[in-house]
């Protein structure tokens, strides 16, 4: 009997603390867009693409470091798992230090790095 007890105690606590679980309750802010990883990766890696274009049309410095950084924003809705969180972190880097290379106009480096980070970009869906 005191099994019992301890077992049908065991389970009440169980189910309660599943049944109040925050992240059941977990909405989104007022106004705030929420994208699913795959569709946050593939907008990254427009942005991405829009940076390169803009340092092979020959952009200054300011104007790529700009571009990069809107990337670099949007890859903080990249939101899957602690793998894909990782690898992202990652790729993330790579698009500092092409921000920094541009800031200092090497926007050779910049797009060099920039490459790179694409293709991690790229690699997370394979993480998903």
């Amino acid at each position: 009997m005191k099994t019992l007890k301890t077992i049908l105690l065991s389970l009440i606590i169980a189910a309660s603390v599943g049944a109040v679980s925050t992240s059941a309750f977990a909405e989104v802010d007022p106004g705030r867009i929420t994208y699913a990883p795959s569709q946050a990766i593939d907008m990254v890696v427009a942005q991405i693409q829009v940076a390169i274009e803009a340092i092979s049309k020959g952009a200054s410095g300011e104007e790529a470091a700009a571009q990069i950084k809107k990337a670099s924003d949007l890859s903080k809705e990249i939101n899957a798992n602690d793998k894909v969180d990782n690898a992202r972190a990652k790729a993330n880097r790579k698009l500092k230090a092409a921000i920094a290379h541009a800031k200092e106009s090497a926007l050779q480096e910049a797009e060099s790095e920039l490459r790179n980070a694409k293709k991690d970009f790229e690699g997370l869906k394979s993480l998903l």
